[in-house]
């Protein structure tokens, strides 16, 4: 895998200088990028729209990508299409900070590898699953059930609700 040293980082230092209103718009693509040391994501696209205004650098970002996930019912690893926006302003000075804390760098280069991370991790649902007919794993012997039914079935006594069952068959009888 090869990824550029800071494929994320822009150099925004022309926008600085223009007027207010001003943009610019960065696309971005990478069939392979590691964002992060925990995240890696596959064929990024998108965009980043960088506007002048008298607070800073609104910076729009517009990416979709693939992230590797682990299936909670198979437990298997498949590959989660993400897509993401976020709007994020990069202030000139401490005094027009918002909420993120983000402050435009003397070198006037922002890296939106954190941003991409944050927000691709956010997209990534909280129980993922690999498709809607994963059948997952049985429960007593830990088989896949997608590969192969084995046999096992649920105990019934096991459940708390068993004994709502026997009381559901003793009306079925008295019926």
């Amino acid at each position: 895998m090869y990824t550029p040293r800071k494929a994320l980082r822009l150099n925004v230092g022309f926008i600085v200088h223009q007027e207010i209103g001003f943009e610019h718009d960065f696309p971005l693509a990478f069939e392979e990028i590691q964002v992060a040391d925990d995240l890696i994501l596959y064929r990024l696209a998108g965009h980043a729209l960088v506007r002048r205004t008298p607070q800073g650098l609104l910076t729009q970002g517009d990416f979709e990508a693939e992230i590797i996930t682990e299936c909670v019912r198979c437990l298997k690893p498949f590959l989660y299409h993400a897509h993401w926006q976020f709007t994020e302003l990069y202030a000139f000075s401490r005094k027009s900070l918002t909420e993120s804390g983000l402050l435009l760098p003397e070198d006037h280069h922002i890296d939106l590898a954190p941003l991409t991370r944050d927000y691709a991790l956010l997209e990534i649902p909280i129980n993922p699953i690999c498709s809607p007919d994963c059948k997952g794993l049985c429960p007593v012997c830990g088989e896949d059930l997608n590969l192969r039914d084995c046999g096992h079935r649920p105990y019934s006594l096991d459940s708390p609700f068993a004994v709502l069952r026997s009381l559901l068959s003793e009306d079925d009888e008295s019926l």
